[in-house]
């Protein structure tokens, strides 16, 4: 009798921000009953931690390489995880916070594999701006919240609410329209601050945060005025969060209409 053929299925999984803090009970149980497990985690205490839970995890990171466009080796991450799907595995894909915001790989190779008939899934983790809302003290419903990567501003024309937190994603990169960088300096974060002075003054406060990735680091939270932004240090890691500038316009027609209801 013939043997029947295994499916193959990818799921994403998130492992939130802290190590061991943050990841489900569903995102745990994902990689333990993998057949083999890709991490896309540059931390090496992170990838010994999830070889604990399984005994076959592949680091995505030596996709990575100085001056390689980081859209080629996202596209290699898709292929190396698609290439086990297809041989009938159960693949898991394991990724920082929450593994589709800010991630291109799990939502490609998500879409390629459900095309081409496989169950594919995307389970949510604790992410950057989940911590940062906390950290923070941010309720994001209050005034309202922009999130946008740092580049996508300086290279778009981006109507700015300044009312409402802005929230802007891997200034460390801000202006590298390349993807082969791993940071720009302080003239690209210059434009990012003319850019940014259209709405608010140079006197405003802004934060630079980081989440810790272990439970006995703290937060970076440092406050600085926009027009010491250029010359701050940043990282990778590192979000900038503009707090609201006043408070919107009224809308007086709605307003009336409403009254009359």
């Amino acid at each position: 009798m013939e043997k029947q053929k295994k499916h193959g299925t990818i799921t994403c999984v998130g492992l939130g921000m802290t190590l061991g803090a943050h990841i489900t009970p569903i995102s745990r149980n994902h990689i333990e009953t993998a057949d083999v497990v890709f991490t896309g985690v540059s931390n090496h205490l992170v990838e010994l931690w999830v070889k604990e839970m399984n005994s076959d995890v592949r680091s995505l990171q030596p996709l990575y390489s100085e001056g390689k466009d980081r859209r080629i080796t996202y596209r290699e991450m898709v292929d190396v995880m698609l290439k086990e799907v297809r041989l009938g595995k159960k693949v898991v894909g394991a990724f920082y916070g929450h593994p589709g915001i800010f991630a291109w790989s799990p939502h490609k190779v998500i879409e390629i594999a459900r095309q081409e008939g496989y169950i594919a899934h995307m389970e949510p983790g604790i992410s950057a701006e989940d911590c940062l809302f906390a950290d923070l003290g941010i309720d994001p419903g209050k005034s309202g919240c922009q999130n946008y990567e740092a580049g996508h501003i300086m290279f778009h024309q981006i109507n700015i609410e300044p009312s409402a937190y802005l929230i802007l994603w891997q200034i460390g990169i801000a202006g590298d329209k390349t993807a082969k960088k791993f940071e720009t300096g302080h003239k690209h974060r210059q434009i990012l601050v003319d850019v940014l002075g259209q709405y608010y003054p140079m006197g405003h406060l802004v934060a630079l945060y980081e989440c810790p990735t272990l439970a006995i680091d703290q937060p970076r939270m440092d406050w600085v005025k926009l027009s010491d932004l250029a010359q701050s240090q940043v990282s990778q890691h590192t979000t900038l969060v503009v707090p609201p500038l006043g408070k919107p316009k009224d809308n007086l027609p709605i307003a009336e209409q409403l009254a009359h209801l």
